[in-house]
Protein backbone atom coordinates (compact mmCIF):
# COMPACT_ATOMS: atom_id res chain seq x y z
CA UNK A 1 0.00 0.00 0.00
CA UNK A 2 3.10 2.25 0.59
CA UNK A 3 6.59 2.46 0.18
CA UNK A 4 9.37 3.97 2.15
CA UNK A 5 11.13 5.79 -0.60
CA UNK A 6 11.79 9.56 -0.76
CA UNK A 7 12.47 11.55 -3.79
CA UNK A 8 15.04 13.93 -5.13
CA UNK A 9 14.99 17.02 -2.69
CA UNK A 10 12.83 19.84 -4.22
CA UNK A 11 9.84 21.56 -2.64
CA UNK A 12 6.21 20.99 -4.88
CA UNK A 13 5.31 19.05 -7.04
CA UNK A 14 7.47 17.41 -9.54
CA UNK A 15 7.92 19.16 -12.88
CA UNK A 16 8.88 15.94 -14.73
CA UNK A 17 7.63 12.11 -15.17
CA UNK A 18 10.80 10.30 -14.46
CA UNK A 19 10.73 12.66 -10.82
CA UNK A 20 8.87 10.18 -8.46
CA UNK A 21 6.07 11.94 -6.50
CA UNK A 22 6.14 11.47 -3.12
CA UNK A 23 3.62 12.05 0.02
CA UNK A 24 5.05 12.29 3.46
CA UNK A 25 2.54 10.17 5.83
CA UNK A 26 2.70 10.95 9.69
CA UNK A 27 1.32 8.13 11.48
CA UNK A 28 0.80 9.43 15.28
CA UNK A 29 -1.03 6.24 16.02
CA UNK A 30 -0.60 2.44 15.29
CA UNK A 31 -4.26 2.15 15.09
CA UNK A 32 -4.81 4.72 12.62
CA UNK A 33 -3.23 3.97 9.41
CA UNK A 34 -3.74 5.48 5.78
CA UNK A 35 -5.78 2.40 4.91
CA UNK A 36 -8.08 3.24 2.20
CA UNK A 37 -7.17 6.86 1.91
CA UNK A 38 -3.39 5.61 1.46
CA UNK A 39 -4.65 3.12 -1.76
CA UNK A 40 -6.69 5.80 -3.48
CA UNK A 41 -3.55 7.91 -3.51
CA UNK A 42 -1.73 5.68 -4.71
CA UNK A 43 -4.17 4.57 -7.10
CA UNK A 44 -4.06 8.38 -8.50
CA UNK A 45 -0.24 8.25 -8.44
CA UNK A 46 1.34 9.02 -5.38
CA UNK A 47 4.17 6.93 -3.84
CA UNK A 48 3.84 7.22 -0.38
CA UNK A 49 6.28 7.53 3.00
CA UNK A 50 5.11 6.40 5.83
CA UNK A 51 6.80 7.84 8.87
CA UNK A 52 5.84 6.36 12.35
CA UNK A 53 7.52 8.85 15.05
CA UNK A 54 5.60 6.39 17.85
CA UNK A 55 7.87 3.54 16.84
CA UNK A 56 10.99 6.01 16.79
CA UNK A 57 10.47 7.63 13.21
CA UNK A 58 12.02 11.42 13.27
CA UNK A 59 10.47 13.68 11.24
CA UNK A 60 12.42 15.60 8.87
CA UNK A 61 13.28 19.34 9.18
CA UNK A 62 11.13 20.39 5.81
CA UNK A 63 9.61 19.37 3.47
CA UNK A 64 12.36 19.04 0.17
CA UNK A 65 11.51 16.37 -1.82
CA UNK A 66 7.73 15.97 -1.19
CA UNK A 67 4.95 16.77 -3.19
CA UNK A 68 2.40 16.47 -0.46
CA UNK A 69 1.91 16.05 3.14
CA UNK A 70 -0.62 13.99 5.22
CA UNK A 71 -1.35 13.14 9.05
CA UNK A 72 -3.27 10.92 10.27
CA UNK A 73 -5.33 11.00 13.42
CA UNK A 74 -4.38 9.49 16.85
CA UNK A 75 -5.75 9.38 20.33
CA UNK A 76 -3.27 11.80 21.96
CA UNK A 77 -4.82 15.09 22.55
CA UNK A 78 -3.28 18.31 20.15
CA UNK A 79 -3.01 20.84 23.13
CA UNK A 80 -0.30 20.42 26.06
CA UNK A 81 -1.60 19.06 29.23
CA UNK A 82 -1.66 20.86 32.12
CA UNK A 83 2.12 20.96 32.55
CA UNK A 84 2.66 22.32 29.73
CA UNK A 85 3.82 18.78 27.73
CA UNK A 86 2.87 18.42 24.31
CA UNK A 87 0.36 15.34 23.72
CA UNK A 88 3.02 13.47 22.17
CA UNK A 89 6.69 14.30 22.29
CA UNK A 90 7.13 14.91 18.13
CA UNK A 91 3.88 17.02 17.91
CA UNK A 92 6.31 20.41 18.11
CA UNK A 93 8.13 19.17 15.46
CA UNK A 94 4.68 18.34 13.49
CA UNK A 95 3.23 21.34 14.22
CA UNK A 96 6.18 22.86 12.76
CA UNK A 97 5.85 20.31 9.54
CA UNK A 98 2.94 21.76 8.84
CA UNK A 99 3.44 25.47 9.09
CA UNK A 100 5.76 25.18 6.42
CA UNK A 101 3.53 23.12 4.34
CA UNK A 102 1.24 26.01 4.51
CA UNK A 103 3.80 28.34 3.71
CA UNK A 104 5.65 26.73 0.83
CA UNK A 105 2.31 25.85 -0.80
CA UNK A 106 2.76 22.08 -0.34
CA UNK A 107 -0.66 19.98 -0.71
CA UNK A 108 -1.18 19.04 2.74
CA UNK A 109 -4.77 16.58 4.09
CA UNK A 110 -4.81 16.58 8.05
CA UNK A 111 -7.50 13.99 9.27
CA UNK A 112 -9.30 13.74 12.62
CA UNK A 113 -5.90 14.74 14.78
CA UNK A 114 -4.02 15.45 11.81
CA UNK A 115 -6.98 18.40 11.45
CA UNK A 116 -7.20 19.49 14.75
CA UNK A 117 -2.44 19.92 14.25
CA UNK A 118 -3.04 21.96 11.67
CA UNK A 119 -5.29 24.35 13.78
CA UNK A 120 -3.12 24.60 16.63
CA UNK A 121 -0.16 24.99 14.44
CA UNK A 122 -1.26 28.06 13.11
CA UNK A 123 -3.25 29.52 16.14
CA UNK A 124 -6.39 28.31 16.32
CA UNK A 125 -8.14 26.46 19.47
CA UNK A 126 -9.04 22.96 20.45
CA UNK A 127 -10.07 21.57 23.75
CA UNK A 128 -12.02 18.41 25.00
CA UNK A 129 -15.17 19.36 23.41
CA UNK A 130 -18.09 20.68 25.32
CA UNK A 131 -20.43 18.63 23.32
CA UNK A 132 -19.15 15.47 24.20
CA UNK A 133 -17.75 12.75 22.51
CA UNK A 134 -18.55 11.93 18.68
CA UNK A 135 -18.65 8.62 17.37
CA UNK A 136 -19.53 6.17 14.42
CA UNK A 137 -21.24 7.18 11.02
CA UNK A 138 -22.41 10.89 10.66
CA UNK A 139 -22.90 13.76 7.89
CA UNK A 140 -21.50 17.03 7.60
CA UNK A 141 -22.86 20.28 5.75
CA UNK A 142 -21.09 21.88 3.56
CA UNK A 143 -20.52 25.34 3.36
CA UNK A 144 -20.93 28.16 0.73
CA UNK A 145 -17.34 28.81 0.58
CA UNK A 146 -16.49 25.00 -0.05
CA UNK A 147 -18.11 26.07 -3.69
CA UNK A 148 -15.65 27.98 -4.47
CA UNK A 149 -12.61 25.45 -3.10
CA UNK A 150 -10.14 23.20 -5.85
CA UNK A 151 -11.49 20.25 -4.06
CA UNK A 152 -14.46 20.48 -1.81
CA UNK A 153 -16.06 21.76 -4.52
CA UNK A 154 -16.78 18.57 -5.82
CA UNK A 155 -18.00 16.98 -2.89
CA UNK A 156 -21.54 16.63 -2.48
CA UNK A 157 -24.00 18.80 -0.39
CA UNK A 158 -23.90 16.44 2.61
CA UNK A 159 -21.53 13.91 2.51
CA UNK A 160 -20.96 11.03 4.82
CA UNK A 161 -18.11 10.66 6.89
CA UNK A 162 -17.00 8.63 10.16
CA UNK A 163 -16.59 10.60 13.37
CA UNK A 164 -14.06 9.15 16.61
CA UNK A 165 -13.21 12.37 18.60
CA UNK A 166 -13.56 13.57 22.00
CA UNK A 167 -11.50 16.83 21.30
CA UNK A 168 -12.62 19.72 18.90
CA UNK A 169 -11.26 22.53 16.96
CA UNK A 170 -13.25 25.12 18.71
CA UNK A 171 -12.00 28.56 17.15
CA UNK A 172 -10.18 28.15 13.34
CA UNK A 173 -6.69 30.00 12.87
CA UNK A 174 -7.14 33.35 11.54
CA UNK A 175 -7.98 33.44 7.95
CA UNK A 176 -9.01 29.51 7.85
CA UNK A 177 -11.56 29.08 5.43
CA UNK A 178 -14.73 26.69 6.87
CA UNK A 179 -16.02 24.20 4.33
CA UNK A 180 -17.82 21.98 6.07
CA UNK A 181 -19.52 22.05 9.78
CA UNK A 182 -22.29 19.88 11.46
CA UNK A 183 -24.91 21.25 14.61
CA UNK A 184 -22.77 20.10 17.59
CA UNK A 185 -19.47 20.99 16.01
CA UNK A 186 -19.34 24.03 14.07
CA UNK A 187 -15.83 23.26 12.29
CA UNK A 188 -15.75 20.10 10.24
CA UNK A 189 -13.67 20.64 7.57
CA UNK A 190 -11.31 23.90 6.86
CA UNK A 191 -8.62 25.06 4.25
CA UNK A 192 -5.03 27.23 5.28
CA UNK A 193 -3.88 29.04 2.47
CA UNK A 194 -4.76 27.53 -0.81
CA UNK A 195 -3.59 23.61 -0.58
CA UNK A 196 -3.98 22.78 3.33
CA UNK A 197 -7.40 20.92 4.28
CA UNK A 198 -8.27 19.68 7.96
CA UNK A 199 -10.98 17.34 8.82
CA UNK A 200 -12.54 17.03 12.14
CA UNK A 201 -13.96 13.68 10.93
CA UNK A 202 -12.39 10.19 9.17
CA UNK A 203 -12.31 9.05 5.80
CA UNK A 204 -9.21 6.84 5.59
CA UNK A 205 -11.05 3.93 7.91
CA UNK A 206 -12.20 0.30 6.75
CA UNK A 207 -14.29 -1.58 8.57
CA UNK A 208 -11.40 -3.85 9.83
CA UNK A 209 -10.19 -0.57 11.29
CA UNK A 210 -13.48 0.46 13.00
CA UNK A 211 -13.61 -3.34 14.99
CA UNK A 212 -10.19 -2.53 15.94
CA UNK A 213 -10.95 0.71 17.30
CA UNK A 214 -14.59 -0.55 18.97
CA UNK A 215 -12.58 -3.52 21.28
CA UNK A 216 -12.92 -3.04 24.71
CA UNK A 217 -13.27 0.98 23.90
CA UNK A 218 -13.31 3.20 26.93
CA UNK A 219 -15.29 5.58 24.51
CA UNK A 220 -18.08 3.22 23.44
CA UNK A 221 -18.08 1.92 27.17
CA UNK A 222 -18.46 5.44 28.08
CA UNK A 223 -21.32 6.51 25.77
CA UNK A 224 -23.29 3.26 26.36
CA UNK A 225 -22.61 2.07 23.01
CA UNK A 226 -22.61 -1.77 21.76
CA UNK A 227 -19.53 -2.00 19.77
CA UNK A 228 -21.02 -4.53 17.62
CA UNK A 229 -23.64 -2.52 16.56
CA UNK A 230 -21.22 0.70 15.68
CA UNK A 231 -19.15 -1.12 13.93
CA UNK A 232 -22.46 -2.66 11.92
CA UNK A 233 -23.32 0.93 11.45
CA UNK A 234 -20.22 2.17 9.70
CA UNK A 235 -19.89 -0.76 7.46
CA UNK A 236 -23.33 0.24 5.82
CA UNK A 237 -21.51 3.76 4.70
CA UNK A 238 -18.54 2.56 3.64
CA UNK A 239 -19.26 2.37 0.19
CA UNK A 240 -20.66 5.52 0.82
CA UNK A 241 -18.21 7.04 1.74
CA UNK A 242 -15.71 5.55 -0.54
CA UNK A 243 -18.09 7.19 -3.58
CA UNK A 244 -17.45 10.79 -1.92
CA UNK A 245 -13.84 10.44 -0.68
CA UNK A 246 -12.24 8.57 -3.36
CA UNK A 247 -12.73 11.10 -5.89
CA UNK A 248 -11.69 13.89 -3.39
CA UNK A 249 -7.84 12.12 -2.95
CA UNK A 250 -7.56 11.47 -6.60
CA UNK A 251 -7.78 15.16 -6.91
CA UNK A 252 -5.98 15.78 -3.95
CA UNK A 253 -3.27 13.77 -5.54
CA UNK A 254 -3.78 15.61 -8.87
CA UNK A 255 -2.66 18.61 -6.92
CA UNK A 256 0.44 17.46 -5.45
CA UNK A 257 1.22 16.26 -8.97
CA UNK A 258 1.13 19.23 -10.62
CA UNK A 259 -1.93 18.18 -13.14
CA UNK A 260 -4.79 20.28 -11.50
CA UNK A 261 -5.10 23.20 -13.10
CA UNK A 262 -6.46 26.35 -12.02
CA UNK A 263 -10.22 26.51 -12.34
CA UNK A 264 -12.83 28.99 -11.94
CA UNK A 265 -15.58 28.42 -9.01
CA UNK A 266 -18.67 27.01 -10.48
CA UNK A 267 -21.48 30.12 -10.44
CA UNK A 268 -23.69 29.81 -7.56
CA UNK A 269 -26.97 31.99 -6.67
CA UNK A 270 -26.91 34.41 -3.96
CA UNK A 271 -28.27 33.59 -0.52
CA UNK A 272 -31.31 35.96 0.24
CA UNK A 273 -30.02 38.50 2.27
CA UNK A 274 -26.63 38.97 0.85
Amino acid sequence: MHGDGACPARHGPPDSLDVVATALVIENDPTDDPRRLGEWLTEAGLTLRVLRPYAGDDLPADLDGYAALVVLGGEQQPYPGPDGTPGAPWFPALEGLLRKAVRHRVPTLGICLGGQLLATAHAGEVVRSPSGPEVGPCVVGKRDAAEADPLFRYVPLIPDVIQWHVDEITELPRGATLLAASTRYPHQAFRMGDRAWGFQFHIECDTAMIATWATDSALLAQLGYDPEVVVAACDAVMADIEEVWQPFAARFAALALGELGDEPPRPTLPLLGH
